[in-house]
């Protein structure tokens, strides 16, 4: 990534140490070296081989249950592709830009799938692979929607106990799912994203939809702890 350039990403600096500058760099070689691992992007509806400029897979556009498929093929996709170097969750460790903080909006997703299909290099390192032809459009778009429904860490601690609490009662199966879900459903729509988009795809907004969709309360708790051991 262009650290030289003016653009919508909060950089995430690592220390100031020659020994931290010197591992961002062997890290930032090291990942010109890492073959693109395919994503399947099957389920996702065709944009066309023209390259867009904004985000085809918001929920605003395609609809909620194309924004869905869409973060859970690009979360894959990210893990895959992209988490070694802009971490997991898309929190940068400092030694790439945090990707959560670029605009959900026409202006970040120009940026974005720049780099995505051109990728970066400086002074004949390859800081950045080019994914574009190898990853396709579908995918760029899917990741692009997965990075940009991020929680803030921030906003979701606040309801951290709360969030707790209920895991623990529907772990035991002592909770009313129904009043469970509400809660849950309340609490995800409180939780924000760094990049302006208006839905997170919190641990809240995912263990509300699994009861919705009847699941058992243990499958809403399980995602609960995951999500709260990460969180920490």
């Amino acid at each position: 990534m262009d650290q030289s350039k003016t653009h919508p990403i909060r950089m995430t600096l690592a220390g100031g140490s020659g020994a931290a500058l010197l591992l961002a760099a062997s890290l930032a070689f090291a990942h010109g070296d890492v073959a693109p691992q395919p994503v399947n992007t099957d389920a996702l509806p065709d944009v066309g081989e023209e390259w867009l400029t904004e985000n085809p897979y918001r929920a605003e556009a395609a609809g909620a249950d194309v924004w869905a498929a869409a973060v859970e093929i690009g979360a894959s996709g990210y893990n895959q592709n992209c988490a070694r170097c802009h971490g997991l969750e898309a929190i940068s460790g400092g030694l790439a830009p945090d990707l959560r903080f670029l605009e959900a909006e026409e202006y970040g997703d120009e940026w974005y799938m720049e780099r995505f299909i051109h990728g970066y290099t400086q002074n004949g390192t390859t800081k950045m692979p080019a994914f574009g032809e190898l990853l396709g459009q579908k995918a760029g778009w899917a990741i692009r929607t997965y990075v940009e429904t991020r929680p803030d860490a921030d906003s979701l601690a606040e309801y951290a106990d709360e969030l707790a609490s209920l895991r623990d009662d529907l772990d035991a199966g002592s909770a009313d799912a129904d009043a469970a879900q509400a809660r849950l459903a309340e609490i995800a729509g409180e939780i924000e994203t760094l990049s302006g988009a208006p839905v997170a795809d919190s641990i809240a907004y995912r263990a509300a939809n699994q009861l919705a969709a009847g699941a058992e309360q243990a499958q809403a708790a399980e995602t609960l702890t995951i999500g709260l051991s990460a969180a920490h």
